[in-house]
């Protein structure tokens, strides 16, 4: 949340949905836009004559925001310092504005999050599969937060991390930007230990007693290093060669007959971060999970095809709590089904 000087949010949250923000071209401090010409007017900025292709999201929000009837309430364009905006007024070099887009109702994704754990400083829920974490893409209402907002009217909810859209499991949310700080630099450093469970198919014709990637037998863990790219305009994460950037603990805990062929259950540990890391790592060893919309095959699916779940569940959470240094443990009350996959 970018805020005033003095603390003051400058644009607040409208129905949960928090303010959008541009940065002028021109201005003193680094930024992409620093070596671009200030143009007259905000109108002018904001009609993309100056502002060019490499911008790309920001050019492609100001165009929208000339059309008609958009910036029609109080506050809706908002310099950095809180001040009303008009579109005749001129452009502060470098400087930061902010309004709110248009939201406009979405279809509901008919699954309820479930409250794990909350106190005065974080809620801790089990994110549904097929809700997203926070505004992405078609879902800006249809959100972890935007939902939470709105239903405790709480406009200082934040996610702490994200799920994938369409893995379920535990979600921490900090509710209070005064401890806030503490709890992300835990995240930020890896100071929370996190575990996922999982169904994967097991390679293509394997049978009882045969052997299976690195070596796995049930109860031990083992490790996958790789390096992983995400390819621009591409929903699928690669597996490059290079010095390994990705880091996967893969532990089997049984096989299970289901559908004709053989799966087994595993727990995975990320000791990195890297987007899709679990799913892409476990279809690199021939074993995709199951109900897996993008590995080994994007298909593409509709955002509201709830007809296959992904079998990955955010298990558990695990950390020594910043204020008081007591170990803190959270465990998902979802369960993996192999059947909705």
């Amino acid at each position: 949340m970018f805020v005033a000087r003095f603390g003051r949010r400058i644009l607040p949250p409208r129905e949960g949905i928090t303010a959008a923000r541009l940065r002028a071209p021109g201005g003193t401090q680094t930024h992409a836009g620093a070596h671009l010409v200030v143009p007259p007017s905000v109108r002018d900025w904001l009609a993309g004559t100056i502002i060019p292709t490499t911008l790309g999201r920001e050019q492609a929000v100001a165009e929208a925001a000339l059309e008609p009837g958009y910036f029609t309430g109080p506050g809706e364009l908002t310099d950095q310092w809180g001040a009303r905006v008009s579109l005749d007024d001129a452009v502060i070099p470098g400087g930061f504005y902010f309004f709110h887009k248009p939201a406009p109702p979405e279809r509901p994704v008919p699954f309820e999050i479930g409250v794990v754990h909350e106190d005065d400083d974080l809620i801790v829920v089990d994110k549904p599969h097929f809700l997203a974490s926070t505004p992405n893409g078609v879902f800006v209402r249809e959100c972890v937060v935007t939902r939470l907002r709105v239903a405790r009217g709480e406009d200082d909810i934040v996610a702490m991390h994200r799920l994938d859209r369409v893995t379920g499991g535990l979600l921490a949310l900090s509710r209070r930007p005064e401890t806030r700080g503490a709890y992300q630099v835990l995240f930020q450093h890896r100071g929370i230990r996190k575990s996922y469970r999982a169904l994967a198919w097991l390679p293509g014709g394997w049978r009882q007693g045969d052997p299976l990637p690195l070596g796995l037998e049930q109860g031990e863990e083992r490790g996958v290093r790789t390096r992983l790219r995400k390819i621009d305009g591409e929903r699928a994460v690669r597996e490059i060669p290079g010095e390994p950037n990705a880091h996967t603990g893969v532990r089997l805990l049984r096989v299970l007959r289901h559908a004709g062929a053989w799966a087994g259950e595993f727990a995975l540990t990320p000791h990195t971060g890297k987007t899709h890391q679990l799913r892409v790592h476990m279809n690199g060893l021939g074993m995709p999970l199951l109900g897996d919309p993008v590995y080994p095959r994007d298909v593409d699916p509709d955002p509201y095809d709830f007809s296959h779940t992904l079998q990955l569940l955010a298990e558990r959470l695990e950390f020594v709590d910043p204020f008081t240094g007591v170990t803190r443990t959270f465990t998902t009350r979802m369960r993996l089904d192999p059947r909705a996959a």
